[in-house]
């Protein structure tokens, strides 16, 4: 798409605050005006237009495209989001231990547990620990406090939380992300810490190269995007 407008600025709304390209405002891709909270992720969200050279490349500008989702599809299946990524706890990642070699769970007891711990000690949410894939029934109290916990965010936080999650693997490492507990390289080294620990014996292919590059990638840009959300004016 060739670029049709000269300058992009965050505007204040009754909602909060939009962007305006050469006055006109920013919509999404289902025609509604894209509103956030606050200026800074406007702000963002501007320099993501004005950056753009004679063509428009949207894969350039992410906080766009997530902002976007949340105003088109997780506004309007919030409940079905909610429960999407409260699921992750009947499963979750920082759960399944290793029985060997005793460095593997040596390192998964120190990554893991702390965020184990902090569920506990926040949202009364107690998790069992379970080794080698066999599933655990985790309890049923838990996995509600989880679920509270996730849906204590905004629309637009709760995506960005939804893009953590996903990336991580870990409704445990997406909260902690988005809380500011973790940050984006101690939430991808812990999400990828069994891949990591395979990586230092035998190396790394291309294929996983390329996967862990988009993971990070999605970490970054949730940390960024809740920052953002979190400088509120």
């Amino acid at each position: 798409m060739k670029r049709f407008y000269r300058n992009a600025a965050a505007t204040p709304r009754d909602a909060g605050f939009g962007i305006a390209l050469d006055g006109k405002p920013l919509r999404t891709p289902a025609k509604a005006a894209l509103i956030v909270p606050g200026r800074a992720l406007a702000d963002a969200i501007a320099a993501e237009w004005n950056a753009q050279g004679a063509d428009i490349a949207v894969n350039a500008m992410p906080l766009t495209r997530l902002a976007s989702t949340a105003a088109d599809l997780v506004a309007a299946r919030r409940d079905a989001i909610i429960d999407e990524i409260a699921a992750y706890a009947g499963t979750d990642l920082v759960c399944y231990r290793a029985t060997h070699p005793p460095e593997l769970v040596k390192r998964q007891q120190i990554v893991w547990q702390p965020l184990l711990n902090w569920l506990t000690e926040y949202f009364d949410a107690p998790l069992h620990l379970a080794t080698g894939v066999t599933p655990v029934a985790q309890p049923a109290e838990s996995l509600a406090a989880v679920r509270a916990a996730v849906a204590a965010h905004d629309t637009m936080m709760l995506t960005a939380l939804r893009l953590a999650t996903a990336a991580g693997g870990s409704v445990a490492i997406g909260l902690a992300l988005i809380a500011g507990r973790l940050d984006a390289d101690a939430a991808f080294a812990a999400a990828e810490l069994d891949e990591n620990f395979q990586i230092e014996q035998w190396g790394e292919d291309p294929e996983q190269t390329k996967r862990r590059a988009g993971l990070k990638d999605d970490l970054n840009l949730a940390e960024r995007f809740a920052d953002l959300l979190r400088q509120k004016d």
